[in-house]
């Protein structure tokens, strides 16, 4: 496996810098692609070619492994609040999301860890489930900065640092759907009640029902925006259309994933008992694939410029005119860039 895409936006960015060196910022421009539909599609089909699969691996077995550790750390964050109930409502709030089958086989494990974990042992659980998730994070980052080809070399514990703060902020989010969630269900019972004829209105309101969906998107953008390459974290590269996109994947998973199962005639007679635990699995593989085509997505969208890094080497009679950036923090720049085509 390749260490990113040749059409990686670092990549494309080093080609438009060696051109413009040779050539001059003007031929670089030019030299940029016309069929942009085609040309988005072309470069997350080869980012996801290159990464897609085995990320989407790792992404299943870590998020099996994470799951139950981040439950209970929204537990104890939701006891932090004073809000305890709340936090077994984020668990019925995301296990909504999921299809039928696969949170048929979570729901009563999950209820029986947060029923066994309380006072310290809930909170020396949240603790270990901070690191576990952790590892899940940093999964999603190796796959962000692999679809911009960005290299970092930043100390492990600023890495891990940065992970629980998005943990938090992931766990904060689902407690404000859930929070959502009753408020719009208690509005809607209140017209029934008050003005029977009004049920028109009150099925307008049971948009509660797609609060979780909306916390998902919420969620998956709040992850890509603080997991993105600095440089590609200015507003100008879009972060919504790949959090759309795994938010519209996700969804059609856990809505065809069990017609799709019934149609294969289940799992039961390959795996037996374990059948359930791999039809999560799969889940877990399908949803990770969606992460890496969402990531693929804002890396073919974000447009390189003709610029060059502090310390990159370029060769040619308009290197003078090059603009020059310093390198985020942490960024590992490559002294002498890679010397191929002029494929864009």
């Amino acid at each position: 496996m390749q260490d990113h895409s040749p059409l990686a936006p670092e990549e494309r960015r080093k080609r438009l810098a060696s051109m413009s060196a040779a050539f001059g910022r003007d031929v670089a421009e030019k030299l940029k692609p016309h069929e942009y539909p085609l040309e988005v599609i072309k470069r997350v089909a080869v980012g996801v070619y290159n990464d897609g699969f085995i990320h989407a691996g790792n992404l299943a077995y870590l998020g099996l492994l994470a799951l139950f550790p981040f439950f209970i750390f929204a537990a104890a964050f939701a006891q932090l609040l004073g809000q305890s109930e709340s936090g077994r409502m984020t668990v019925a709030t995301v296990l909504a999301q999921l299809p039928p089958n696969v949170a048929e086989v979570l729901r009563a494990p999950i209820a029986e860890v947060l029923s066994a974990r309380t006072g310290p042992l809930l909170w020396i659980g949240a603790i270990i489930g901070l690191w576990t998730v952790g590892s899940f994070i940093e999964t999603i980052r190796d796959i962000l900065r692999r679809a911009y080809g960005v290299k970092y070399c930043s100390p492990f514990w600023h890495y891990r640092l940065a992970s629980m703060a998005v943990i938090v902020g992931a766990v904060f989010l689902l407690l404000f759907a859930f929070a959502a969630s009753v408020v719009l269900s208690s509005v809607e019972h209140a017209v029934i009640a008050w003005v029977p004829v009004a049920q028109d209105l009150a099925d307008a309101i049971t948009l509660y029902r797609v609060i979780p969906a909306v916390a998902l998107y919420g969620t998956v953008y709040f992850i890509f925006y603080l997991l993105t390459p600095l440089r590609y974290r200015r507003q100008g590269c879009r972060k919504w259309p790949g959090a759309l996109l795994i938010t519209v994947w996700w969804l059609l998973t856990a809505e065809l994933l069990p017609e799709a199962i019934g149609l294969l005639g289940g799992y039961d007679l390959t795996y037996g008992s374990l059948a359930g635990v791999m039809i999560v699995l799969i889940f877990f593989f399908m949803v990770g694939l969606g992460v890496v085509m969402g990531a693929e997505l804002n890396a073919a969208l974000a447009e390189a410029s003709p610029t060059a890094l502090k310390g990159e080497i370029y060769s040619g009679p308009y290197t003078d005119q090059l603009e020059v950036e310093e390198p985020q923090p942490g960024e590992d720049v490559e002294l002498v860039p890679q010397k191929e085509g002029p494929q864009l």
